[in-house]
């Protein structure tokens, strides 16, 4: 046989292989019975002894890891782990466990984690509070002078730094001051340590719902937060106050502490300090304070901004607004105290009138217009860097502005003088009363704030600025982006081109205005509604152009549904007006003039007609240093376009023809000869009346309305006989203001012409129109007109006031007449008698020779009650 011939198979032992079997013959205690004993193994030429029953390969491997001899403490070891031993510190997961049971933590790791992460924490607090110190009042910084300049860099004002912390003891302070702040604001700080838990964790509650986080912070943490100058809110900065906070409320008594807040707390009215504070509201030292005077202190520790009866800012923070804010908080803080037990009830009853504050040190200093062009810089630098008012009242802070001193005392004279001449309110009290002005001035091609006019000034008690006052509905002023945005974006009868100017629409008194469907809108009654004219002259079909001249209401109460309110808002809105001055309403009225945007906000808006359609918004602030750093953010905000160069143009084209020969000759028939381009405007029972106008170079508008400052819905007034006249229109007074600055401001200034528009649009008449045209009515300037005085003889100045008799709205004024009393009849500066069609009321004709034309705008809602709105800075 040959030695390659295969041999013969050998027997294989029964169950599992022989494999199997030696496998678990070489892992002695873990295999077949007798198991840790020496037990020799088979040779390859030995059959391997019969195993009792079948054993599956499974069945082996299982009971080689379990294994069966070694009964002794060895054995569990053995088998569970032994062979690959576990040498790490920390035995997670666990080598002595299976499946998930690997991933629970045994109660030695639990118990080791959380005694070793105490301990860290507990040395790095005592580390944290041992490196920090203490805060001292008398290291405090003190408060700066904010300095404000000139756009030509000469300094107009320094405000603040008059009143710095002045530091007084615990025992200068009185017990009621101390109650109220401690009733009002952390009721356990004489308990506490300094911080409170719960406190923090209902501010985290707040702060994730989006409320307010008050509560958060202890007295002491106030205190800590005071000394800091820098407000940034990181991470780092609140953990060094929790840890002052936490050192302060184991090493320093609670009097120490308390007085310590007092003497570094802001007030308002550049107040820094209890004793500060007491002399700026009170002209008192702290310690005579009474109850009453102390539980406003503590009222306005909440927030001076919003607190302070002076006003603060922000549209939220008016003076009127403020002081109901202090009241309300004021009687709560002295129920308080009673609630707390740190007042008793009878004293409390006896406390019935809010305390009387003396006039301000800061409002002295802020004579004329100082106060309105600091306030206006101040709320534009917070707004542009994030300031808070307590910040920025620390001072440091330089600010130059784009405001000209000639164009502010052109405009203030312009102002004075007129209003001088106009009221009287000796003579008039129940009509010349609460009268107020405002107006804005702007650079068309920077968009630049070079003038305002707030009002007669802090030092007046006049806090409120009337050039950014949002609440004066502007009349017909609005009627030009009605007309812009009819020529961008069309009506359904021109397919979607834009209109042209001379395309015709109803004018008549009284003519039913058609939704969009072309079906009729309904009053309040159900009835179609009919909107008014100023006047009831029978008008016909017009062009758009002669409706814009005679301002008349009926052709833009239909064309704002022909366009689409919602394009009427986009258009002004790329001119700058915000979308939360606008009538939210789509009715006929938004056409005419129930929006409320400020003075400054006309003025830019009308600069982007001026400059052909760029758009740039309106600033007050070119550069800002802090410590000897110039801050960013205050380049000149980049020019936008609004809309086509063309249709800006041809606005102006028709707003030049407002002046020449409609609403607006006034400024003309007063001397002015610069191209200029305006509209007249004026609400329900003359209201407000309105001029805006511009020329090249320089955007105006100029407000006059009444209110009266100490009532409490503060609502808008009738100037009905305001003047001695039966009604005032924006082509009367604002119109003089207007003419008067501008003839000033502009003086020595190289003459520029608007650009000549391109011809756009196409002519689709109004549906209903008749074709051919019917026929024309006379123009404003062939239109009848009261005859010339033929030779009047010379003016002669009235010896008491050196001037003549006939005032500039008095167009036509006899001179010969004592007194100054008018013959004739007078439109309000209107060419042939045209009237300012900016409102919707009384039709009936002026019945006295004097300056006005009755009626009024629709209010919103198309009803013939005028809009009122609270005036805010």
């Amino acid at each position: 046989m040959s030695e390659h011939r295969r041999k013969p198979p050998q027997p294989q032992p029964q169950g599992g292989g022989r494999a199997a079997a030696r496998r678990a013959a070489q892992r002695p205690g873990r295999g077949a019975p007798g198991a840790g004993r020496d037990v020799p193994t088979a040779s390859a030429s030995v059959p391997y002894p019969e195993q009792p029953g079948h054993v599956s390969r499974a069945d082996a491997r299982r009971s080689a890891q379990r294994g069966s001899g070694g009964r002794g403490r060895g054995a569990g070891k053995a088998g569970k782990g032994a062979g690959r031993p576990d040498k790490r510190l920390v035995n997670y997961p666990r080598s002595d466990k299976d499946g998930w049971q690997r991933f629970v933590p045994s109660w030695k790791l639990v118990s080791g984690t959380t005694l070793g992460v105490f301990a860290v924490i507990t040395a790095g607090a005592g580390i944290g509070i041992a490196m920090v110190n203490t805060p001292n009042p008398n290291l405090a910084a003190k408060a700066q002078n904010n300095v404000f300049f000139w756009e030509d860099g000469t300094q107009m004002v320094a405000t603040g730094g008059s009143m710095n912390r002045q530091i007084v003891p615990i025992s200068k302070i009185p017990r009621s001051m101390q109650d109220a702040v401690i009733s009002a604001e952390n009721e356990s700080f004489e308990t506490d340590k300094g911080v409170d838990p719960m406190g923090i964790a209902r501010a985290v509650w707040n702060m994730a719902k989006g409320g307010s986080t008050q509560g958060g912070s202890t007295i002491t943490q106030q205190y800590v937060k005071n000394t800091y100058l820098d407000s940034d809110q990181t991470l780092k900065r609140k953990v060094t106050e929790l840890f002052i906070a936490i050192k302060l409320g184991v090493s320093e008594e609670k009097d120490e502490v308390l007085a310590g807040y007092l003497n570094t707390a802001y007030y308002g009215r550049d107040a820094y300090g209890i004793q500060a504070a007491a002399r700026a509201y009170f002209g008192k030292d702290c310690e005579d304070l009474t109850a009453s005077e102390s539980a406003f202190l503590a009222s306005v520790l909440k927030g001076p901004n919003l607190y302070n009866p002076d006003g603060g800012i922000g549209t939220a923070a008016t003076p009127q607004a403020n002081t109901e804010r202090a009241m309300k908080r004021w009687a709560w803080v002295l129920d308080r105290e009673v609630e707390v037990g740190r007042l008793q009830k009878s004293d409390r009853d006896q406390i019935k009138e809010f305390p009387k504050l003396v006039d301000s040190e800061l409002a002295r200093g802020m004579s004329g217009q100082t106060g309105y062009l600091v306030e206006t810089a101040k709320q534009y630098v917070m707004k542009t860097k994030d300031i808070t008012a307590e910040k920025m009242a620390l001072g440091g802070y330089q600010i130059h502005t784009t405001f000209q001193k000639p164009k502010v005392d052109a405009l203030v004279k312009a102002v004075e003088e007129t209003r001088d001449d106009f009221l009287d309110e000796k003579k008039r009290p129940e009509y010349d009363t609460f009268v107020q002005f405002g107006a804005a001035s702007v650079d068309v091609k920077t968009g630049a704030i070079r003038a305002l006019y707030g009002g007669p000034g802090w030092d007046k008690k006049h806090f409120t600025n009337n050039a950014n006052t949002i609440g004066v509905p502007v009349g017909s002023t609005w009627k030009p982006y009605v007309l812009a945005a009819a020529m961008q974006y069309g009506t359904k009868n021109s397919n979607g081109e834009g209109l042209a100017v001379d395309s015709k629409y109803p004018a008549n008194d009284l003519t039913v205005i058609n939704n969009r469907d072309g079906k009729p809108l309904r009053d309040s009654s159900g009835e179609p509604f009919k909107q008014k004219n100023e006047s009831t002259t029978r008008y016909g079909y017009v062009t758009l152009n002669e409706a814009m001249e005679k301002s008349i209401n009926v052709p833009f109460a239909q064309l704002v549904f022909d366009v689409g309110h919602s394009k009427v808002r986009e258009v002004a809105k790329s001119t700058g007006i915000l979308t939360e001055s606008m009538n939210p309403n789509n009715d006929a009225s938004f056409a005419l003039g129930t929006s409320t945007p400020s003075a400054i906000r006309m003025a830019d808006s009308y600069a982007t007609f001026a400059a052909s359609g760029t758009h740039h918004e309106p600033y007050s602030v070119t550069k800002v240093e802090k410590d000897g750093k110039e801050l960013t953010g205050f380049e000149a905000p980049k020019a936008e376009r609004a809309m086509d160069n063309s249709i800006a143009d041809n606005v102006t084209k028709v707003l030049e023809n407002v002046v020449e020969n409609g609403t607006g000759t006034k400024v003309r028939k007063l001397g002015f000869t610069r191209p200029a381009a305006g509209k007249t405007g004026t609400t329900d029972q003359n209201k407000s009346a309105w001029f805006v106008g511009y020329t090249p170079e320089l955007s105006t508008a100029v407000t006059l309305f009444r209110t009266d400052p100490t009532s409490a819905d503060k609502k808008l007034l009738s100037m009905n006989h305001v003047g001695g006249v039966d009604s005032i229109h924006g082509g009367d007074i604002p119109a003089v203001i207007w003419t008067e600055y501008m003839r000033d401001a502009l003086k020595g200034a190289p003459v520029k012409d608007f650009p000549e528009p391109d011809e756009i649009g196409v002519t689709a008449d109004a549906s209903g129109a008749p074709s051919p045209s019917p026929s024309v009515i006379p123009s404003p300037s062939t239109s009848v007109s009261p005859p010339p005085a033929s030779s009047p003889p010379p003016v002669t100045p009235t010896p008491s006031q050196g001037k003549p008799s006939c005032k500039p709205w008095k167009l036509y004024c006899d001179p010969t007449t004592t007194g100054g009393t008018t013959t004739g009849t007078d439109s309000g500066g209107v060419n042939g008698g045209i009237p300012d069609g900016g409102t919707s009321g009384s039709p009936s004709p002026t019945t006295t020779a004097k300056p006005g034309r009755p009626g009024g705008i629709t209010g919103w809602g198309g009803t013939t009650t005028g809009t009122t709105a609270d005036t805010t800075g």
